[in-house]
Order: structure tokens, then C-alpha cells, then sequence
């Protein structure tokens, strides 16, 4: 009976002290996402805003009641843009695109990702440029993380768009 508790307490031993690489993996592991809305009233050729609260499965990342201060230097390590209604729209029906993160109010606003060369063809999804000169830890942190977009169209739409951002980030263990 002791040889089979001996590995278990040895797991539990190691799963509790590595708190930092199990919080990283998680934060490494569930993106950020949100749904943006391209209203049927915006014109091509003039620069417009939209604004929502990304969601993460792993939401709970607050320094209130978990183990968020074993985690830093988080980053965004890769984006993408997908059309989810309608399903087909095509994102190379806008110019250019640019993601920003902030806190739920909008302060400390930093860019994540953004697409200024999107050609005409590209289809329903679209990997984005990735800005990772900042860390994003102060912002993962917040109850609400704030996506503001900012876009330009190049053609008219018929009907209200909603386009999916897909914000991947990578965390390390603090020591």
C-alpha cells in the first residue's frame, strides 16, 4: 500500500510546487477571443472603431484568489481574424485592421495586432501581425480586458458583419 502512495505524493509534490509553470501553461493555453461588429451603415474609405470585452476560458486570472502572481511576461504570440456572421464574408473587404488591448475603461491601451497590407482576395480568415513589445500583464489581470478595432473598409457591406478576433499569449513562471 506504500509503494503506491509514494508516487502520488510525489506528483502532488511536484504539481504544488510548480504553481508558476502550471498557471503558465494554462495562460499559454486558452486564447483570448471576441466578436466585433462591423455595422451595414459604414462607408468605405473612412476610418471606423469597434469595441468589446474579450473572454478567456481561463478568465479567472486575477491576483484576488488564485495564482496570478506566479505568472508573468505574458505576450501575444499569435493572432487571427475570422468571419463568423455572415460566414463567408470576405476580410479582404477591409483595408487595413488594427487590435488594441486595454483595460475595461480603455486606459493603458496597447496595440497587439495588426493588418495594414490585406489584399482583396484573402477569404473568410486571416492571420494577423503580432505586436509582442509589451507585456500584457497588468491588462490579463483585469476582470474585463477591453478589444478596441480599428478598421477602414474598401467596399460597402450589405448587412452587419461580425468578425471573430483569436488573441493567442504565452506566459512564463515568475520566480
Amino acid at each position: 500500500m506504500t509503494k503506491k502512495r509514494f508516487p502520488v505524493l510525489i506528483a502532488l509534490l511536484f504539481i504544488f510546487s510548480g504553481c508558476g509553470m502550471f498557471e503558465s501553461v494554462v495562460k499559454s493555453t486558452f486564447p483570448y477571443t471576441t466578436n466585433l461588429t462591423i455595422p451595414a451603415s459604414s462607408q468605405p474609405g473612412k476610418q471606423y472603431t469597434a469595441v468589446n470585452i474579450a473572454t478567456s476560458y481561463d478568465q479567472n486570472f486575477t491576483k484576488d484568489g488564485n495564482n496570478a502572481n506566479h505568472v508573468g511576461e505574458v505576450m501575444v504570440v499569435s493572432a487571427k481574424l475570422r468571419s463568423t456572421d455572415p460566414a463567408g464574408f470576405n476580410i479582404g473587404n477591409l483595408e487595413y485592421v488594427k487590435f488594441y488591448m486595454a483595460k475595461h475603461d480603455g486606459s493603458d491601451e496597447i496595440l497587439v495586432a495588426s493588418r495594414t497590407d490585406i489584399t482583396k482576395g484573402v477569404g473568410n480568415s486571416m492571420v494577423l501581425d503580432i505586436d509582442n513589445s509589451n507585456f500584457l500583464d497588468q491588462l490579463v489581470r483585469q476582470p474585463d480586458v477591453r478589444i478596441r478595432m480599428v478598421y477602414k473598409l474598401r467596399d460597402g457591406v450589405d448587412t452587419d458583419v461580425t468578425v471573430k478576433l483569436i488573441l493567442g499569449l504565452s506566459a512564463y513562471p515568475n520566480n
